[in-house]
């Protein structure tokens, strides 16, 4: 990794503690808040890819795991990883990971932009939501004892807010393709 990786992947864990600073919203039916954090990894996978990306997710367990408070709603520490969330935190790493390595794969300067947008989506929504659900629903699902199918029911409540922050995160990543075209340059 060269500085301008180092940089960015800082920048980026910086970005996820961020949006953990947004307070969560608590539901009584399922263990797991809404919170802005679960945009960060289909922003750092559309804007800096996929290795950059699960760098800068992995950077950001490793402040959690040293007891570091920023997570949402103010949680950090080992606990962290044994709780009913792990399973989501994980996927944060997987997920930037395939968000940017589809971001890669199908997005290129001279496209139109519509297609660049739809790959952009596409990427956030497989890999931001799709891949994160499903180390998320299957360790919660897990730790909760209830077959992976009524949790994955009871967490379709997310899906909304999930494609609202996919859908950002695609024009946030089509914004910077067009603004800063250097940054794609893929590590």
């Amino acid at each position: 990794m060269t500085t301008r990786d180092i940089v960015l992947v800082a920048l980026f864990a910086a970005i996820m503690i961020v949006l953990g600073l947004i307070p969560p919203v608590t539901l009584g039916f399922i263990p797991v808040p809404i919170t802005a954090q679960s945009l960060g990894p289909m922003l750092a996978g559309c804007i800096i890819g996929a290795r950059r990306g699960a760098a800068s997710m992995l950077l950001l367990l490793l402040l959690v795991a040293i007891g570091l408070p920023v997570l949402s709603g103010g949680r950090g520490g080992l606990a962290v990883f044994a709780g009913p969330t792990a399973g989501y935190l994980v996927g944060w790493v997987v997920g930037a990971f395939v968000t940017g390595l589809i971001a890669e794969r199908f997005v290129r300067e001279g496209q139109k932009e519509v297609l660049q947008l739809a790959a952009f989506l596409g990427a956030a929504v497989i890999g931001g939501i799709l891949v994160n659900y499903l180390f998320g629903l299957a360790w919660l699902a897990h730790m909760s004892g209830k077959a992976f199918l009524e949790v994955s029911l009871a967490s379709a409540v997310f899906l909304p807010g999930d494609l609202l922050k996919a859908a950002i995160a695609a024009l946030a990543g089509r914004a910077v393709l067009a603004g800063y075209p250097l940054l794609h340059q893929r590590a």
